[in-house]
């Protein structure tokens, strides 16, 4: 019976040091899948925010360079990963990829963490510029389409007399655009503006919904977010953040 005791505390012992040792909290890069390199995802289809350059062939954009500069504050390399905008949630979620750095929208139902913002925009809507469009009202009946998994899908959704037709690329639905088959495309207006000021043919309304952006991580990397938060409030107060808005234009 003393011996049964015995193994019985033993056993309490052991989950109990097991159980403080899960508790005891580490650092922000044992969150990493590797110490000193950092994964993330993003979907360059979205200039000037995320985009290939048709020289190198790499990603770039604002949100490139801006993560490259928190990544230079962590002391870490990244490794960028391209994918659709609607799978890193996902992506995240399983542990894939480190981070998600591709103009994520707060949205709790996302069940990810989000960094505080760190570039405030809005939504509009793209349009030819033949048509004529000066609000929203004009395309009550028509055919207007958004990415997957962002809020210009949402935020169509919410007006009932637009039919909103989706796709997983931002690009292609653009050039959809040009070529008639659909009346507009949501974009986030820096987005819209960038396409505008290279080609005549497209036009915008003003903006119709404000919105932000942060960075994501799986739940349990509370760690990691908040060493991102901190980086990021100390780099949008510095002069290269601000270079980076002019050079993108945003």
């Amino acid at each position: 019976m003393k011996k049964l005791v015995m193994i019985l505390v033993l056993l309490v012992s052991l989950v109990a040091c097991s159980s403080t040792e899960n508790d005891t909290a580490s650092t922000w890069s044992d969150e990493l899948m590797s110490s000193d390199v950092i994964v993330v995802a993003t979907s360059p289809d979205y200039p000037p925010y995320e985009t290939i350059d048709e020289e190198t062939g790499e990603i770039t954009g604002f949100d490139i360079e801006m993560f490259e500069a928190i990544a230079d504050m962590l002391g870490v390399e990244v490794q960028w990963q391209a994918m659709e905008f609607s799978t890193i949630v996902s992506a995240v979620q399983t542990g894939q990829v480190d981070l998600g750095v591709s103009g994520f929208s707060y949205d709790p139902e996302k069940q990810v963490l989000f960094s505080e913002p760190y570039y405030t925009s809005s939504q509009t809507i793209l349009y030819l510029a033949e048509d004529g469009y000066t609000s929203i009202d004009d395309l009550s009946g028509k055919t207007v389409a958004a990415q997957l998994g962002t809020t210009c899908y949402d935020l169509l959704s919410s007006y009932e007399d637009i039919e909103t037709v989706t796709g997983t690329d931002a690009a292609v639905l653009v050039e959809a655009l040009r070529t008639g088959a659909y009346d507009g495309v949501c974009l986030d207006t820096p987005v819209a503006q960038n396409y505008c000021a290279n080609d005549d043919n497209f036009a915008m309304l003003e903006p119709i919904a404000e919105d932000s952006y942060s960075i994501i991580a799986s739940s349990d990397h509370k760690l990691l977010i908040d060493k991102i938060d901190e980086c990021l409030a100390e780099f949008l107060q510095t002069q290269e953040y601000t270079d980076l808005l002019a050079k993108w234009g945003i």
